[in-house]
């Protein structure tokens, strides 16, 4: 830390490697063009360097070239940084994981409610498909899709959804809708790539007891979203979880084939380091979460 000069040195030094002369340099610091030229031949004296070549125009030395990305980046990362803190001024942030597919389709939705009772409440969502470690994580809390088995971490269940095909009006047009579920084998069935918490057409013929030997797949994706939007285009019949399918469902953009009860066998669940949990921030919004989630499971049953 010897090295670290002041401040006002380092932004007249960043300045200056955008110029082509002290004078203009001096122009945007508002200060003096000698003024400008002592700081740095300081800076060059103090890191024993020579950080420009001097002429009619100023250049940067490999030095400086060298130099001048790094105290640049200094200088916008402060200023970011100082940005968002007087944004958050009387705010509590918290730093949320979730998946992607989750976020985007159930809880930014209701984000706005948490805002209007918890406006001291500021979130960060981070989504990832992999389940965190807190430890080498910035996420205060997350909410995981499983069968809810954290025995090192606070747990708590939030809801569980029911598992349905779903199908576009469009597509109906053009197949017809079907009267039984065994039907839906002569439809191009749209299936998720994955792992073994994606719902699968196997398990829920099984659940409305029609043997299958094999099935008219369309594409298969390697996302949820990618799946319900290509339902949406009318390309297949899509497998969905109540929780992906809450505003398709009620605009009519995708219908709801078969009201047969199949609930998903993994859950949502709360979760986060013990000890935390009794903090008041994560207190106000658990409650919120599970209000909200009491409100989707009835939605769902």
């Amino acid at each position: 830390m010897r090295d670290l000069p002041p401040t006002a040195t380092l932004r007249a030094f960043e300045v200056a490697t955008r110029h082509a002369t002290f004078t203009s340099a001096a122009e945007e610091l508002h200060i003096t063009q000698s003024a400008v030229s002592h700081q740095l031949k300081n800076l060059e004296e103090i890191w024993g360097l020579q950080l420009f070549q001097r002429g009619k125009s100023l250049s940067l030395t490999p030095a400086g070239a060298a130099l001048a990305p790094i105290v640049r980046e200094f200088f916008s990362n402060l200023e970011a940084t100082l940005a968002d803190l007087r944004e958050q001024k009387g705010k509590v942030r918290l730093n949320v994981s979730t998946t992607y597919s989750f976020a985007l389709k159930w809880l930014l939705p209701r984000l706005p409610s948490l805002s209007q009772q918890h406006p001291e409440i500021l979130i960060a969502l981070e989504t990832t498909d992999k389940a965190i470690n807190f430890s080498g994580s910035e996420s205060d809390v997350a909410i995981r899709f499983g069968a809810g088995n954290y025995p090192a971490l606070f747990s708590e269940f939030m809801f569980r959804e029911q598992i349905f095909p779903v199908a576009s009006p469009e597509l109906l047009k053009r197949f017809g809708t079907p009267q039984e579920p065994a039907e839906l084998l002569r439809y191009p069935l749209l299936t998720r790539d994955g792992a073994d918490l994606v719902p699968k057409w196997e398990s829920w013929f099984q659940q409305v007891g029609v043997g299958i030997s094999s099935l008219k797949e369309s594409v298969r994706f390697a996302d949820t979203n990618m799946t319900i939007e290509a339902a949406l285009l009318g390309q297949g019949l899509a497998l969905a979880r109540s929780g992906h399918v809450e505003a398709e469902i009620s605009s009519g953009s995708l219908l709801r084939l078969f009201d047969v009860p199949f609930p998903s066998p993994v859950a949502y669940y709360f979760v986060c380091p013990k000890g935390i949990e009794s903090q008041p921030h994560i207190i106000s919004f658990r409650d919120w979460l599970l209000k909200e989630c009491g409100k989707a499971q009835q939605a769902y049953q």
